[in-house]
C-alpha cells in the first residue's frame, strides 16, 4: 500500500508531494503530537515559573526537550529519506 508524502513549505504548511511505497515521511499524527507535546512542556514552565514551582518548571523543560529529541529525530529520518529516493 502506497503511503502520501508531504514536505515542509517555508511558510510552515506541509505540501502534498506523492506517494511512495515504504511508508509515509513524518506523519501529520506524530507532527500534532510532538508539538503538542512541545506546548505542554511551556506551558508546565509557565505554570512552575508563576507559581515559584522549580520542580514544575524543570519538568516542563524536560517535555520540551524530548518533544525537540522526536521531531529531530523525525527531521533525520526524512532527509535521509529524500537522499534515497534522489538516487532512486
Amino acid at each position: 500500500m502506497a503511503a502520501l508524502r508531504f514536505k515542509a513549505a517555508a511558510n510552515g504548511h506541509l505540501i502534498f508531494v506523492g506517494n511512495t511505497k515504504e511508508g509515509m515521511t513524518m506523519s501529520i499524527t506524530d507532527k500534532i503530537k510532538n508539538k503538542a507535546e512541545e506546548l505542554t512542556g511551556k506551558a508546565k514552565q509557565a505554570a512552575g515559573e508563576a507559581t515559584d514551582n522549580e520542580r514544575l518548571y524543570a519538568e516542563g523543560q524536560a517535555q520540551e526537550s524530548a518533544a525537540h529529541a522526536k521531531q529531530a529525530g523525525e527531521h533525520v529520518k526524512d532527509a535521509g529519506r529524500d537522499v534515497r529516493d534522489a538516487f532512486s
